[in-house]
């Protein structure tokens, strides 16, 4: 589908009856890694992007204005749909609208809103408060009405009553969100099996596993994950985790005074970065 949207792209893909996998990405070059690996689509996370960006956790501290200038970025570098992280929606519903709105702008093809207190935290390091069930349907309502008014994006809704309230209210939740029109539903940190098979029984549209490494929920296999119902599989900071130890490996080979052992010859990351098809393309405008 060469000339569909962004978002009709990856409705396209959600539609297919199996698992995707969704490797993370937290910048422009890490997002084109995960597209020439072969992987169909991507989210910019925004825990990794606050780490990448800012070096400071995922509580609330990054801003909109950074996360959309983040995000233009990384949905310019690649050509496979990218789900945005949209936190809270940074606000009232105005907000939310405004926040939907900018990220269709900006080029993503999916957007992320979730059901936590502002300023949120990431969903694996002790969430204590969501917003009252009021507040957190009035946000996936703004979601919606702006994407029926013209910002198209896949509306991915999140709950993280899981760990604020309890299972169940995190399926009445999840429930309600279908009911509004979201179309990607993620319940964030269950804690067992058990609990991930009734999330995928219960709750209706496409459902949306985070396999984190160390996290509260277990990290299973896609064939699992494809066995319990899940449609999407997101892998949050195996990217980053991997950078950060590798780049930690080179700063130990350059002080003990060697040159890196684990990393990628010159050439391939001159072609990594495009400096082939630079290149090439000179080579059009040259007599």
């Amino acid at each position: 589908m060469p000339d569909a949207t962004p978002a009709a792209r990856l409705r396209a893909l959600l539609a297919r009856d199996q698992l995707q996998l969704m490797p993370c990405c937290f910048d422009a070059l890490s997002a084109r890694l995960i597209e020439q690996a072969g992987f169909p689509l991507t989210f910019m996370s925004g825990f990794a992007v606050s780490a990448a960006r800012l070096a400071l956790p995922d509580t609330g501290l990054i801003t909109v204005t950074e996360m959309l200038d983040h995000g233009r970025s990384i949905c310019q570098a690649v050509d496979i749909p990218v789900i945005g992280d949209g936190d809270t929606g940074h606000g009232n519903p105005a907000n939310v609208r405004r926040t939907v709105e900018q990220y269709a702008a900006a080029g993503f093809a999916g957007i992320m809103i979730e059901d936590q207190v502002a300023p949120k935290r990431c969903g694996h390091t002790g969430v204590k408060a969501v917003v009252e069930r009021s507040e957190a349907l009035r946000r996936i309502r703004a979601a919606v009405e702006a994407r029926e008014a013209g910002a198209d994006l896949v509306l991915v809704a999140r709950t993280d009553a899981r760990s604020a309230v309890g299972l169940d209210e995190a399926l009445w939740r999840l429930q309600a969100f279908a009911d509004l029109g979201a179309e990607v539903l993620f319940l964030e940190a269950p804690r067992d099996e058990q609990e991930m098979e009734r999330f995928c029984r219960a709750v209706p549209g496409w459902a949306m596993a985070n396999m984190l490494e160390d996290g509260l929920t277990p990290w299973l296999p896609p064939e699992r994950l494809a066995e319990m119902g899940y449609r999407l599989a997101a892998y949050p900071l195996s990217l980053l985790s991997s950078a950060v130890a590798a780049m930690q490996g080179a700063l130990a080979d350059l002080q003990a005074g060697r040159a890196p052992q684990t990393r990628v010859s010159f050439g391939e990351l001159r072609r990594i970065v495009g400096f082939d098809d630079y290149e090439a393309f000179l080579d059009r405008y040259t007599e």
